[in-house]
């Protein structure tokens, strides 16, 4: 299975799944790898560090910005299989060990299956493994506060409320924001497109959300690489001012 690569800067490389964006940071042999798309995703993930002339083998980590079945999909199967530390923070850990899960509930999808895009959208989900149990069984905090010690050298930001622990990571170096789904471009239940918070059903604190878009206008860059939608170029402050202008 083909994946969508796109480079979008040296050693920086933003992958389209079946629905879901993940990133892979390149430097010589290794590779930090940002998400991992549902779990159904698994051939285009493989297939996309392919691509890049990379390999499983070659991932130094796999960085969790939330730990949702469409961001999580293969990071057990990669620990499991090839000892990746699995990095996240320290609130998402127990989230991605299915302690809990905060999640849009099925009834909640059922009620707003009127909106254009919301049931196509469900129905993939589903199929792709979405409603999966699929912890991960290790999960790491950051080893170490600041820039992390990988390729690519990524900062975690936490911006809670979509979920607790969401982190968006950047890379001051490049201008790069690998925003999850704290600030996202498109989505296929919202018939907005350009810089935008996920619909309202998706997070599990909406203020906390809203107010997140804040911490992300404070940083520098101009490549904005979602977790759903396409890249999209323009200051960082501008985008995330733009999402709070439609969330309020």
């Amino acid at each position: 299975m083909r994946a969508d690569v796109h480079q979008v800067a040296d050693g920086t490389y933003l992958v389209h799944g079946s629905d879901t964006n993940w990133v892979i940071l390149a430097e010589g042999d290794a590779v930090t790898l940002v998400d991992t798309g549902y779990p159904g995703d698994r051939e285009r993930l493989l297939a996309s560090l392919a691509e890049v002339g990379s390999s499983p083998e070659a991932v130094a980590a796999v960085l969790v910005t939330h730990a949702h079945n469409d961001h999580l999909g293969s990071a057990e199967y990669l620990r499991a299989t090839y000892g990746t530390p699995v990095y996240l923070h320290a609130a998402e850990a127990p989230h991605a060990r299915r302690e809990f899960l905060h999640q849009v509930s099925l009834g909640t999808v059922l009620r707003n299956g009127w909106r254009p895009g919301v049931l196509p959208w469900a129905v993939h989900a589903l199929r792709s493994g979405g409603t999966a149990h699929n912890p991960v069984t290790a999960p790491e905090p950051f080893p170490a506060a600041g820039p992390l010690d990988l390729p690519g050298r990524p900062v975690p930001v936490h911006t809670p409320g979509h979920t607790d622990g969401h982190c968006a990571y950047h890379l001051p170096g490049t201008g790069v924001l690998v925003s999850g789904d704290a600030l996202v471009s498109g989505h296929p239940t919202s018939p907005v497109e350009g810089p935008q918070l996920l619909p309202d059903m998706f997070h599990h604190e909406r203020p906390r959300a809203v107010a997140s878009l804040d911490v992300l206008a404070e940083l520098e860059g101009e490549l904005l690489l979602p977790g759903h939608g396409p890249v999209h170029r323009g200051p960082l402050k501008d985008a995330a001012h733009r999402a709070r202008e439609r969330a309020l």
